[in-house]
């Protein structure tokens, strides 16, 4: 019989919830996991999106990415110009290094800022694509890394954005190979059809809950 989740019985406290971060390769079904978790009363932040967001709405970061890329990064209604953008850094790692070191200190800011706001749970989760190449799992309690075969994140990924093989490989192959993710985190979840991923979640939720209770 499955235990009842650790969460509901932990007590509210105004202590600091442990920061945890949730990563994975395109198409490790990392969005379906975070689901599980949401279900289970876990906030989540979205780091991708929020930087996105900020990226519109931050005004000292439109700025600096202004400055840095050209007056034509934005339009006339501060709207952001992203295949200019994108020209600019998608070919040029240099460039990109430079965008992302304006960006990732926003999004750790705004993080923050989030994380300040969320009190009486166990822990809070920080999903983003970049974790490690990021630096951002030093900012962390601990990780945890979603994967899959690599056969099967290529065919998700063919599926979901209806992209050839070769576009989807390109993608796989600038990021951080799954085996270094897996041995650098703290927990686990298969996505590959063979385990079930609720009770992977639930066991990883009572084990951070469970550490959590241990620091009280």
């Amino acid at each position: 019989m499955m235990s009842q989740p650790a969460a509901l019985r932990t007590p509210s406290s105004v202590r600091r919830p442990l920061r945890v971060g949730i990563t994975g390769g395109i198409g490790s079904g990392k969005s379906v996991v975070c689901k599980i978790f949401e279900v289970l009363g876990i906030p989540i932040y979205y780091a991708d999106e929020r930087a996105k967001w900020l990226m519109v709405n931050d005004l000292n970061l439109m700025n600096a990415i202004r400055a840095s890329f050209g007056n034509s990064t934005y339009d006339a209604n501060g709207q952001l110009n992203r295949s200019y953008l994108a020209d600019k850094v998608f070919h040029d790692e240099q460039q990109l290094q430079r965008l992302n070191a304006l960006v990732h200190p926003a999004v750790a800011r705004d993080s923050e800022s989030w994380n300040a706001l969320q009190v009486g749970i166990p822990y809070t989760l920080r999903e983003a694509a970049l974790i490690y190449e990021a630096g951002i799992d030093k900012q962390l309690d601990k990780v945890i890394v979603v994967t899959a075969p690599l056969e099967v994140r290529i065919q998700r990924v063919m599926m979901r954005d209806r992209a050839p093989r070769e576009a989807v490989e390109a993608r796989i192959s600038k990021q951080m190979p799954a085996s270094e993710k897996v041995q650098r985190a703290d927990f686990v979840i298969y996505n590959d059809g063979t385990q079930s991923l609720i009770r992977q979640v639930l066991k990883g939720h009572n084990q951070l809950c469970d550490l959590y209770n241990a620091t009280t």
